[in-house]
Protein backbone atom coordinates (compact mmCIF):
# COMPACT_ATOMS: atom_id res chain seq x y z
CA UNK A 1 0.00 0.00 0.00
CA UNK A 2 1.81 3.61 -1.33
CA UNK A 3 0.58 5.79 0.93
CA UNK A 4 0.88 9.62 0.52
CA UNK A 5 0.07 11.54 3.66
CA UNK A 6 -0.50 15.38 3.19
CA UNK A 7 0.76 17.92 5.97
CA UNK A 8 -2.59 18.84 7.10
CA UNK A 9 -3.08 14.97 7.95
CA UNK A 10 -0.25 14.76 10.03
CA UNK A 11 -0.32 17.76 11.70
CA UNK A 12 -4.39 16.67 12.92
CA UNK A 13 -2.95 12.20 13.11
CA UNK A 14 -0.59 14.03 15.87
CA UNK A 15 -2.48 16.17 17.55
CA UNK A 16 -5.67 13.37 17.71
CA UNK A 17 -2.90 10.45 18.55
CA UNK A 18 -3.65 8.76 15.04
CA UNK A 19 -0.93 6.48 13.63
CA UNK A 20 -0.23 5.24 10.61
CA UNK A 21 -0.92 1.62 11.93
CA UNK A 22 -4.51 3.38 12.77
CA UNK A 23 -4.83 4.52 9.00
CA UNK A 24 -3.43 1.44 7.22
CA UNK A 25 -6.16 -0.49 9.24
CA UNK A 26 -8.97 1.68 8.47
CA UNK A 27 -8.47 1.34 5.22
CA UNK A 28 -7.86 -2.29 5.25
CA UNK A 29 -11.16 -2.79 6.83
CA UNK A 30 -13.20 0.38 6.48
CA UNK A 31 -15.83 1.53 4.81
CA UNK A 32 -16.94 4.35 2.50
CA UNK A 33 -19.70 6.23 3.74
CA UNK A 34 -19.14 9.45 1.68
CA UNK A 35 -18.03 9.66 -2.40
CA UNK A 36 -16.56 13.07 -3.43
CA UNK A 37 -16.04 12.22 -7.12
CA UNK A 38 -16.00 15.93 -8.01
CA UNK A 39 -12.80 16.74 -6.00
CA UNK A 40 -9.71 17.85 -7.28
CA UNK A 41 -6.85 16.76 -8.17
CA UNK A 42 -8.72 13.46 -7.50
CA UNK A 43 -11.92 12.26 -6.71
CA UNK A 44 -11.92 11.71 -2.72
CA UNK A 45 -13.95 9.30 0.00
CA UNK A 46 -14.42 9.55 3.69
CA UNK A 47 -14.39 6.30 5.18
CA UNK A 48 -15.29 5.16 8.58
CA UNK A 49 -13.01 2.39 10.39
CA UNK A 50 -12.81 1.05 14.25
CA UNK A 51 -9.44 2.53 16.51
CA UNK A 52 -10.05 -0.13 19.27
CA UNK A 53 -14.07 0.40 20.03
CA UNK A 54 -13.37 4.00 19.20
CA UNK A 55 -14.83 4.99 15.32
CA UNK A 56 -12.42 6.85 13.13
CA UNK A 57 -13.00 8.44 10.34
CA UNK A 58 -10.33 8.80 7.28
CA UNK A 59 -10.66 10.90 4.10
CA UNK A 60 -8.42 10.16 1.33
CA UNK A 61 -7.97 10.04 -2.67
CA UNK A 62 -6.46 7.39 -5.08
CA UNK A 63 -4.02 8.56 -7.87
CA UNK A 64 -3.92 7.03 -11.33
CA UNK A 65 -1.13 6.11 -10.05
CA UNK A 66 -2.67 4.30 -7.12
CA UNK A 67 -1.32 5.77 -4.38
CA UNK A 68 -3.57 6.57 -1.80
CA UNK A 69 -3.31 10.22 -0.10
CA UNK A 70 -4.85 10.65 3.18
CA UNK A 71 -6.21 14.16 3.48
CA UNK A 72 -7.27 14.06 7.28
CA UNK A 73 -8.20 11.63 9.94
CA UNK A 74 -10.39 12.46 12.99
CA UNK A 75 -12.23 11.30 15.29
CA UNK A 76 -15.77 11.69 14.72
CA UNK A 77 -17.57 13.99 17.08
CA UNK A 78 -21.02 11.81 18.67
CA UNK A 79 -22.62 15.40 18.86
CA UNK A 80 -22.70 16.08 15.00
CA UNK A 81 -22.78 11.87 13.69
CA UNK A 82 -25.24 10.13 14.29
CA UNK A 83 -25.02 6.29 16.18
CA UNK A 84 -23.25 4.40 13.64
CA UNK A 85 -21.26 7.45 12.88
CA UNK A 86 -21.84 6.77 8.80
CA UNK A 87 -24.41 10.27 8.63
CA UNK A 88 -24.31 13.87 9.70
CA UNK A 89 -27.27 14.78 12.41
CA UNK A 90 -30.05 17.15 10.41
Amino acid sequence: MNLIFRNHALKRMFERDIDIEDIKHVIETGKIIVDYPEDQPYPSCLLLGWKENKPLHIVYAKSELDEIIIITAYYPDPLIWNADFTRKKS
